[in-house]
């Protein structure tokens, strides 16, 4: 399915997530900035580079070639009361034919954390993934460690189904992770296991 990346939005009860666009880009950066220590934990090193506006607008292209061909969906977490961005969420190596799935990575900014915009994007992009986009398997991983990501993606309907070792560079080494999915004909959600 190739997606037109000028029609992509999804809405939610508080926000619009979309794709970035080049004028988020100090928005971007600002957060990004006053949240680094806050998501270094959490996410591979950045590269020095990282929030320059060069960085932010091969990000751009790189959403937009992505949503095109079908390989990955980006979108940033607007709140639209104010259209302030709060994070982003991608679906990413999506996989057709035999596989039907893809894998979402998702990080909001801390001042925004724990205020339920996450659990939002993620059950919204899970929808339109299985509904609009047919796809039939939604995986995520986290660092074993990371018992807030972990308690989330419960919550939305991800079970645990193992562990891989080494799995990403994280912070400039590799992590163990944990691995969940969601399925698109079972949503039962929690488990015991992990």
């Amino acid at each position: 399915m190739i997606l037109n990346r000028r029609k992509l939005k999804i809405e939610t009860e508080r926000m619009t997530l979309r794709p970035p666009v080049h004028g988020d880009h100090r928005p971007w950066s600002e957060l990004r900035r006053e949240s680094e220590r806050y998501l270094r934990a959490w996410e591979p090193s950045w590269a020095p580079d990282h929030l320059s506006r060069r960085a932010f607008t091969n990000r751009v292209y790189w959403a937009q070639r992505s949503i095109g061909n079908g390989s990955a969906v980006p979108l940033f977490l607007i709140r639209r009361e104010d259209e302030t961005l709060l994070g982003a969420i991608t679906l990413d190596n999506i996989r057709r034919g035999p596989a039907q799935a893809g894998t979402i990575g998702y990080w909001t900014g801390e001042r925004f954390a724990r205020q339920g915009y996450m659990r939002e994007a993620i059950d919204a992009v899970v929808h339109h993934a299985f509904h609009r986009m047919d796809l039939s398997r939604i995986e995520a991983a986290c660092l074993p460690e990371n018992t807030p990501s972990r308690a989330l993606l419960e919550t939305c309907g991800f079970k645990y189904e193992g562990v891989a070792q080494s799995y990403l560079q994280i912070d400039g080494r590799w992590r163990t992770h944990v691995l969940y999915a969601a399925l698109r004909m079972d949503r039962r959600g929690r488990t015991d296991a992990g």
